[in-house]
Parts: C-alpha cells; structure tokens; sequence
C-alpha cells in the first residue's frame, strides 16, 4: 500500500521559499546591473528612488510575472478600515490590428488610481471627491497570488490623497520607521560606530486565531456579520484543565497548518512556530523577525491566506479578539527591536549588561519613550473588539507599564542610586534525574501580565488585538523612540560639546532617565488589584476603554511629536480620530443590529416553541385529572418575558437617539447599545440552558469549541 504520506522534494520548504516573490536575487538576475544596484540602495539604504528605474523594473517584473502564470496587476494598500485593498487590472492591452500586447510600464508601476470616495477619510476627503493614488512601496516585494484560474502580480503600494496626505496606515509607518532611524544613528555615531546602513525597527508578530468547522459558522449569522457570537451559554467544559494549550494539534488542523505554512513561504513569509493556544479551538503561528512595513504587509497577507486555506479545509479562521465569551480571548503579541544587518538587535544587553553602555542608551529610551507616551500606545490597540480582551486575565491590563525581568530592573536601580557595577547573572537548574542535563536559566522570569516586556533582545508589546493591523503599534513605537533617540542623542552632543566626558554624560543621562521615567517599570502581577491602586499614585493612566483612548490622537503632546518627526499632520491626525470613532461606532452599531434580529428571528420563536410544548403538556395532564408542576413553564415563560423586554430597549435604543459628532455617537454605543445587547444576552443564554436541545436553533459552544 502507499504510504498515507507522501513527500515530494519540489515541495520542500527550501525549495519554494520565496518561489512567488519578486525578490532581489530576481531582480539581480533580470535587471542591469546600474539599475539594480539603484534599486537596492533604495531598498537597503534608504536612498531617493530613482524614477528612471522604473521602466526597466516594471519590464523585468512583468516578464517574471508572466512566465509564473500572471493574466493581471494589482496595487495592494491598506486603507483605514485596517483591512486589506486591491484593483485588478489586465497585462493585456488591444493594439490597432486586433491583438493584444503584455503591457506594464514604469508610469503604471510607479502610481495607479483607485477610486478613494468610499474609504474612510475622516474628513480628508468629500464623499464626492474620488480621486486617490497608489504608489510603490520598493522596500516590500512584488509577489504572486496563486489562484486556481489565474495568478495575480500584487505590487504593495502606499495610498494618498491627491494632495499627498495619507490615506493608509503604510504611509505613515515609512515615514516614521525612516524619522526613526536619523536619529538611532546619530546615538550610534556618539559610540563611534561610522558609514552607519540604515537602522529599521524590527517587528515579530504572534498570531492568535481560532478555526470552527464551517457548517457551524454558516450557521450562526453573528459569526458571519460580526466575527463574533454574540449568543452562547458557557459549556460544561471550558478551558479548566488547561488541556488543549500546547496539546497535540488535531490531525485536521495539522493539515491546514501545513497548507498554510506552504503557501507563507512561497510568499517569502517566515513561518517559525505553530501550536494550540489556551482556549478550545484556538492557534497561533509566529513568523520570524522583519522589517517593520514588510512584517506588516506580511501580517495583512497571512490573515488573507489562512482565511482562504481554512475554507479549503472545511473550516473558518476567526481573528476576532473575543469570538467566545468565557474562554480567552485572541492577541497579536508585537515583539519590537531596532538595528541593521550588521550591528544586529540594538537592545541586546549581552551576559554583562551594566557594562554595555550603549545597550543601555536604547533600553533607557524605550523607558523613556513607553513612560512618556503611554496614552499613544494605548490607543494604537484600542478598539471595540479588543475591549472584549484587554484587561481581563488573558490580556494585558490597560495600563501601559514595562516590564525589565530581575537583571534589568537591578541593573537600572544601580543606575537610579549612582552607577551600575555588576548584573546578575544565568542561574543553572538542577532537575535531580541524572540521565538530564543541567539546563541553564535566565537571569529573569518573563511576564505574561506585562503589556510591554523586555523578552531577552527585545520588547513585546502584548496588547495589540488578533485582527488589528501591526502597522498602528509600529507607526507608534517608530514616532515615540525617534523622540527618544532625538532626545538622548541631543543631551549627550551637547554635553560632548561642553567639553564633557562621555562616559560621564552617558552616566548622568541614564541616572536622570530613570529618575525621570522609572515609575513605568513594573515586574510584578499586572492582573492584581494592588496594581491598578499603585498605578495610579505613580501617575500611569489607565485608560481603560477605546473612548477613553481615542481621544489621546489628538491631544497636543500627540499632534507635537507626529508633526515634528513628519509622520502625522494635524490634518491626517484628526481624520484618524473621526475614522476610529467611526469604525467603533460601526461595529457596536451592526453587531446591535444583529442582535435584535437573531433575538427576534431565531432565540425568542424557538423559545415559545417550547413554552408551547410545555403549556400543552400542562393541559394535557391537567385534562387527566393530574396535578402538574408548572415551574419550568412558569421559568421559561418569566425568562421569555425578559427577553422580549431586553429585545424591545435594545430597539428603542437603536432607532431613538440623535448624535451631534461622530464621538457621540460613538458614546451612544458605549453606554446605550452594549448594556442593552448584554441584557438581551442574558436572557437568551439562559434560555439556551433550559430549552430542550432539539428545538435549540443555533450551534452550541460544545459543538463549535470542540468539533474540529
């Protein structure tokens, strides 16, 4: 018999790696050399694209594209919606005598022109006003998107206005991933470091994501409409005995995870880790390391791959953050760092830290930059899904702190009380079976309750949401470490110049910085309640809902740092503000909507079903001379009426209000509609534990967790 597994070498990861990209050995093989190193230089260094290039490039890219099977282009931005765009658009092109020619030129490569009236601008654009532009991002490779009646060349673009103001969340992550990188380099040229390659951020996202079985998900229209169920009793087993987290993956989503890591890599995607998560039913996968815009578009690419792969495999993938309540919920752990290709990760500390000097310069900016703005990074993960998950104990709090681990905070007190003159350091573990050996440990446990942790050469920044966009934290942390670095490299130049040693400068920068900036390291448990006292006499904020957040966009402070570093306008700053309280609106609003329609149409008539059935057989034996016990009729019937009274408020508030600005409307969501969709839960998930299982009209919690 064949085997039940079958290897084919063409298949194996070495070999496909990067099949379907655009990429430089490529461009190498295919470009002039003059023309090739013009497109590196911009891609590595940063340096001006030269038009001139594009000709050759879009020539190059097409016969490439042609010869994997292409029959159409596309520019692929990332509009405010935090969702990925695209415009197709045919090779082919009809000349005078009847045929048709391949054509793709520089000018189409370079810019395209997709119709901008019905993308959220807030404000920047009159509905009226169709007008926007797509324009090649170099630095992010063309690739291929297989399909299995014709592949697509996909050409990542940013997306503006045609006054140039940002429509996306790419263009602002360029901007400040380069305002960034000035003055990261202006640190390093202090420590003596010359002909600097561009310093980039560095960004590793940890995907979070559940599959359900799709004849369940068809089933059930929130999980459609919404992403979320916004009915289900909790199952008699949840995620108690910690079963399923790093359990054996189920055969069947072995196998999509296998497709899926195929298709990543011929995507030039780096697929490291897969595993179960904590919840039922829940998986992450965590790719390798990235520039910070390419991580992004390749975090906006895998959610459309493991979406498309997951209906092959008769399932839906969910990046809601809270798709069932009372079990955890799905995050996008962001793990930061800054450097080069030759230096490497600039927050590695090495086994000595207090003797690394300049390790110490940019851990002390993160501190620093994380204190100061605590209010931007919180709003850069706010959103009305992920306020089902932060906050509870399998997220982050919502007050933004940093968490160093036990070398590091001792190394920065050292600091705080004078110089630091030793670390501590690894630890050995001594198991006690001598067939094992002696396993070395960190010099610090980590910290799961941390929303920004020091994880050994890097920062995780645990709070972003399982179907947000990574582009927003980044946007953030680029703005607010380029102020940092703006900050420190200043200081010490102005010392130096001072005639200052600069040792000593770098000593008393680092003592004033963590007398300054210290309050916002915290190792300890993040879910207490002691922690949100402490907080607050430290002056943290804790900002605790997205309406809380939102309006940190555009106080001052905000609009001061993204102006001088040239990454927001006041302008693009406000617009954001209005589409956040939009989408936050929106979302509160469908999901109201649905609610009041799957109350009314599907959860109330099945109950009365019931309480038919049970009045009848009431009668039935009353008619028998029998006494019968109406209690459950009398319950289902008293949990019915409350139904009917949460569905008529929950209507009410739908159709009778008025709202003078997008943020009041945003409030009227906040403190209308959710109460009152929560109320008609209620109701209905207590119906669901009590009306008999064959008349009950929508797939369980059991049967959508646990049926894979």
């Amino acid at each position: 018999m064949p085997p039940a597994f079958s290897f084919d070498p063409a298949e194996a990861p070495g070999e496909i790696f990067g099949a379907n990209v655009f990429t430089k050995a490529e461009m190498q093989a295919r470009l002039p050399k003059a023309i090739f190193k013009s497109v590196v230089a911009t891609i590595e260094k940063g340096a001006k694209l030269d038009p001139a290039v594009a000709d050759a490039v879009a020539a190059a890219m097409k016969d490439w594209a042609l010869e994997k099977g292409a029959t159409h282009y596309a520019h692929v931005f990332y509009p405010m919606t935090g969702l990925t765009a695209e415009k197709h658009d045919s090779f082919l092109e009809p000349v005078s005598d009847g045929q048709a020619l391949a054509e793709f030129a520089g000018k189409t490569l370079i810019q395209g022109e997709p119709d901008a009236s019905s993308f959220p601008s807030g404000g920047l654009r009159s509905t009226f006003e169709a007008r926007g532009y797509t324009g090649w991002d170099v630095t992010s490779p063309a690739y291929i998107l297989e399909n299995p009646n014709g592949n697509t060349l996909c050409v990542p673009t940013v997306f503006v206005s045609m006054t140039g103001e940002a429509l996306d969340y790419k263009t602002p992550l360029l901007r400040s991933q380069q305002a960034m990188g000035v003055h990261a380099e202006r640190i390093l040229t202090l420590f003596g470091h010359k002909n600097i390659d561009r310093i980039v951020s560095f960004c590793g996202p940890e995907q979070e994501y559940f599959l359900v079985d799709r004849h369940f998900f068809l089933a059930r229209p929130d999980l459609i409409n919404a992403g979320r169920t916004l009915f289900g009793a909790k199952p008699p087993k949840g995620q108690e005995f910690d079963d399923h987290y790093f359990g054996a993956v189920p055969e069947r989503v072995l196998g999509f995870m296998m497709d899926t890591e195929r298709e990543l890599f011929k995507l030039g995607i780096p697929a490291k880790t897969r595993h179960n998560e904590v919840a039922p039913g829940q998986f992450e996968v965590a790719p390798m390391f990235e520039r910070a815009n390419i991580a992004s578009d390749h975090q906006q690419l895998l959610m459309t791959v493991f979406k498309t792969v997951a209906k092959k495999h008769g399932m839906e993938c969910l990046f809601h953050e809270k798709p069932f309540a009372g079990v955890n919920g799905s995050g996008k752990h962001v793990n930061f760092s800054v450097g080069n290709s030759e230096l490497g990760s600039l927050l590695v500390p090495g086994d000595t830290p207090h003797e690394n000097a300049q390790f110490l310069v940019f851990c002390a900016a993160v501190i620093r930059a994380v204190h100061k703005f605590a209010g931007l990074l919180r709003v850069s993960v706010a959103s009305a899904t992920n306020d089902h998950r932060l906050g509870a104990n399998e997220a982050p709090p919502a007050i933004i702190s940093i968490f160093l681990g036990d070398q590091l905070a001792d190394v920065f007190d050292q600091i705080a009380k004078g110089s630091a003159t030793s670390s501590k350091g690894k630890g050995s573990m001594i198991i006690g079976v001598d067939t094992l050996p002696v396993l070395p440990t960190d010099p610090g446990d980590r910290n799961r309750t941390s929303p920004f942790a020091f994880t050994g050469n890097r920062f995780e920044f645990r709070a972003p949401g399982s179907g947000q966009t990574v582009a927003v934290p980044m946007i953030v942390l680029n703005t607010i470490m380029a102020d940092s670095f703006d900050y420190l490299a200043t200081t010490l130049e102005s010392a130096v110049a001072a005639g200052e040693p600069f040792d000593k400068a770098v000593q008393t920068l680092l003592t004033d910085i963590i007398t300054e900036h210290g309050a916002v390291v915290f190792n300890g448990d993040g879910y207490s309640e002691n922690w949100q006292i402490e907080a607050a006499s430290r002056g943290l904020p804790n900002l605790k809902t997205t309406l809380d957040a939102i309006p940190e966009l555009i106080k001052p402070e905000a609009v001061e740092v993204f102006e001088k570093y040239g990454v927001f306008t006041e302008r693009e700053l406000h617009s954001r503000y209005e589409v956040r309280l939009e989408q936050y609106a929106l979302t509160i609003a469908v999901e109201a909507k649905l609610a009041l329609e799957i109350g009314s149409t599907v959860v109330l008539p099945a109950a009365i079903r019931y309480q038919t059935e049970l009045a009848q057989n009431v009668i039935v034996l009353k008619s028998a001379g029998l006494k019968p016990d109406s209690s459950l009729l009398q319950s289902v019937s008293g949990t019915i009426a409350e139904l009917s009274t949460a569905l008529a408020t929950l209507k009410a508030a739908l159709s009778d209000h008025s709202a003078d600005s997008a943020y009041d409307e945003a409030k009227h969501a906040q403190v209308a509609l959710l109460p009152a969709m929560e109320a008609v839960r209620v109701a209905a998930d207590a119906l669901e534990t009590t009306i008999a299982d064959d008349l009950w009209p929508l797939p369980t919690y059991q049967e959508m967790l646990f049926i894979l």
